[in-house]
């Protein structure tokens, strides 16, 4: 067995070493940054079964290759270490326990003494010339911070990484990270970067300040570039990344600056004076000493909060006009950073949450507009099918007019389209070194395509809408999602006949699906008596789902099956819930001002009206039923949270349980919570609720309290 093992490992560190120099030094991939990690981590695996087996030079121990031998070699001030990553929320909120631990129990402590006395006085020296930390114990930081970490999430560009050093506010050098200890001089190239300040926007710089960052080129930029290159009849370049490590590393500066570069700050190495006490501060002072920082960091309290903001984030970052490839998470105070310490490639107090990203090029059928429930009119790429991520592509989002103009998006175009995570394939950018002949523009229509109303701009300027609540298109989307499993839960009625049902005017809006009869059903395609009949049943068992889900399926803009929920809680029918003010509707918990103008507006809107007025007359219940808000229930007058994965039960599955009996429901752990329920895979939720005293139950504790019987 440890023959074979020393083979494979063996082979592995040849992969990895190729790979490393295809990527590092040649700038010229061959494969995809999660194949690349799936090498690494089976490496890692195997020698942690076989220490005997791990060997100095292995790829494990050392961060990356030697840097390109043609520009000079320059020695980093402190070494410019990798990250870990995950492409997983659940291993990102395990390193997240992990580093809560290393905090509270001085387990970092422990470490730094082993390694010796000489080391740890070193990393003292070098933290007191960083200018951000001081001498203070693991214990000494819990007691100054208590249980509470601050975290800070910022993109991931997808670039070349680079360091800067300012001496007394003068750029002096500019190298490439290299092996993280060595890397190559580049001052000469990044001083054509216009993003790059040659002198620090500030009357009082540090005497020396080393900032890290990224060097990348915007997608614009590549389309302009290639167009360049077609017309000299040299080849296109394939991504931005490949043109920044190939540019930043010219001899001749004069063909840097026709490349136009940008650069992010994103750290700091070595430093004297500089003063910031946090990643956030130091981003401040970046920006106010004129290095450009990426947009979207944002700082959290807790870990399940920024999990949250970067799950829907990835949704909006098509917007951006440069590459990402994930997240960088981190801990903001630089005081734990350096209790934290580092491991002997990676950081412990930072991490990289990536996500899987594919690329296909195919090109551009047609170009049409969808009308959703809420009017938004949104433009979809017709391509010419494309595999991309295992699947056949035909359509991509192009997701507003305004996006459409930004890329210059023409029909007849070569388009690449990229799939990243889950989120709808979306247009990255148009190669127009590949367009053929004169392409008209597209232009967004001026009317709904399917009811003729005149379309109106959203007051933000960014979305264009139908106005007219009536629009077929609209009735089609609003009445799908009232079908749904998480609203009305109307098994049987799916698009097809939501169409049909539209088309033939039987339905135009929700009252209107109550007075189907069997018979008129029955004259639709493919609807025979028995399906016609049972189709008029679960309509009719749906008048009885209650309040709540009534509210989630009208599609009230913020307003989901969570809010619908809270709502609900206070405000048990829709007459108290029509006749409470914008004041009272924000004073309920997680609402806010927001969510309660626009619920407040819809209600009282005309169009609100009608749509209550006739699920009033069509026998809807409007009101929490007595069985769902049960006085005296097991939850009676208690706060739970639920986290992590059940089996029994979806979390709204076990919201409304825990609202049935009596309960409320929270998606935040305090010291008012009385329960937390942890399931699988329970993130940081669960070590706030043990850090609190919460009490914690499992899913089987969870269903005896349902079912009356104790907990324990």
């Amino acid at each position: 067995m440890t023959a074979s093992a020393a083979k494979r490992i063996e082979r592995l560190r040849e992969q990895i070493r190729h790979h490393d120099r295809k990527y590092y030094v040649e700038a010229a991939p061959e494969i995809t940054d999660r194949e690349y990690d799936r090498l690494v981590e089976e490496l890692r695996s195997l020698e942690a079964r076989h220490p005997e087996l791990v060997a100095p030079d292995s790829p494990t121990q050392r961060i990356g290759d030697e840097p390109v031998a043609a520009l000079r070699s320059v020695r980093h001030r402190l070494p410019m270490l990798s990250m870990d990553n995950t492409y997983s929320a659940a291993d990102l909120a395990a390193w997240g326990r992990r580093v809560e631990k290393l905090l509270r129990d001085g387990a970092a402590e422990n470490r730094a003494a082993e390694e010796g006395a000489a080391e740890d006085d070193a990393a003292k020296d070098d933290a007191a010339e960083d200018g951000v930390g001081g001498d203070a114990t693991v214990g000494e930081v819990a007691a100054a911070h208590g249980p509470r970490i601050d975290w800070i999430l910022e993109l991931k560009i997808d670039g070349v990484a680079v360091s800067l050093t300012y001496e007394r506010g003068l750029l002096a050098l500019a190298a490439t990270r290299g092996n993280g200890v060595v890397g190559d001089d580049i001052t000469h190239n990044v001083r054509t970067i216009h993003g790059v300040p040659l002198r620090l926007a500030l009357d009082d710089p540090p005497e020396l300040v080393e900032v890290r960052g990224e060097i990348y080129m915007t997608n614009t930029a590549l389309v302009t570039l290639n167009e360049r290159q077609a017309a000299a009849g040299l080849a296109p370049f394939a991504n931005t990344r490949n043109v920044a490590a190939g540019s930043i590393r010219l001899l001749d500066p004069r063909e840097c600056a026709a490349r136009p570069l940008k650069f992010f700050c994103h750290g700091v190495g070595d430093a004297t004076g500089l003063g910031a006490a946090s990643q956030s501060e130091l981003l401040a002072w970046a920006q106010e000493a004129g290095l450009p920082v990426a947009p979207r960091t944002a700082t959290f309290s807790s870990l399940d909060a920024l999990v949250d903001h970067g799950t829907t984030l990835i949704e909006d970052l098509h917007a951006l006009d440069f590459e990402v490839d994930g997240f960088v998470v981190k801990v903001d105070a630089f005081e734990q950073q350096r209790r934290l310490g580092t491991t002997a490639k990676s950081p412990r107090w930072a991490i990289a949450w990536k996500f899987e990203k594919f690329e296909a090029t195919t090109r551009l059928a047609g170009i049409r507009v969808q009308v959703g429930r809420g009017g938004t009119v949104t433009p979809v790429a017709d391509l010419e099918p494309v595999e991309l991520a295992g699947t056949i592509v035909r359509r991509a989002s192009l997701h507003n007019a305004d996006e459409v103009a930004r890329k210059d998006v023409r029909v007849g175009d070569v388009l690449v389209v990229e799939k990243a995570g889950k989120v709808i394939p979306h247009v990255v950018r148009v190669e127009k070194h590949l367009r053929e002949g004169e392409l008209a523009p597209w232009a967004m229509p001026t009317e709904c395509p399917e009811c003729a109303t005149p379309l109106e701009r959203d007051p933000e300027g960014v979305f264009i809408r139908c106005p007219n609540v009536d629009c077929p298109a609209r009735c089609r989307e609003r009445l799908r999602f009232f079908a749904s499993r998480g609203a009305m839960d109307i098994e049987g009625l799916g698009d097809k006949l939501v169409e049909q049902l539209v088309a033939t005017g039987m339905v135009k809006d929700y009252a209107d699906l109550y007075r189907l009869r069997a018979e008129e059903l029955q004259t639709l395609e493919r609807m025979g008596e028995k399906s016609a009949t049972a189709l008029v049943d679960e309509i009719a068992a749906s008048r009885d789902r209650g309040l709540v889900r009534v509210l989630n399926g009208l599609g009230i803009r913020h307003v989901g099956p969570r809010v619908a929920a809270l709502l609900c809680d206070r405000f048990p029918t829709i007459g108290q819930l029509r006749a409470a003010s914008v004041e009272e509707l924000a004073a309920v918990p997680e609402i806010g001002p927001a969510i309660a103008a626009s619920v407040h507006e819809w209600l009282a809107g005309g169009y609100g009206r009608r749509v209550i007025g006739g699920l009033e007359e069509a026998g809807v219940r409007l009101d929490v039923p007595a069985a769902d808000r049960r006085a005296g229930g097991p939850f009676d007058g208690l706060t739970l949270v639920v986290t992590g994965t059940l089996a029994g039960f979806s979390r709204q599955e076990a919201e409304e349980a825990i609202r049935a009996a009596g309960g409320r429901a929270s998606g935040s752990v305090s010291k008012k919570t009385d329960y937390v329920v942890a399931g699988d895979e329970a993130g940081s939720k669960l070590e706030k609720a043990r850090k609190l005293g919460v009490k914690v139950i499992d899913e089987e504790a969870f269903r005896r309290l349902l079912a009356g019987g104790a907990g324990e």
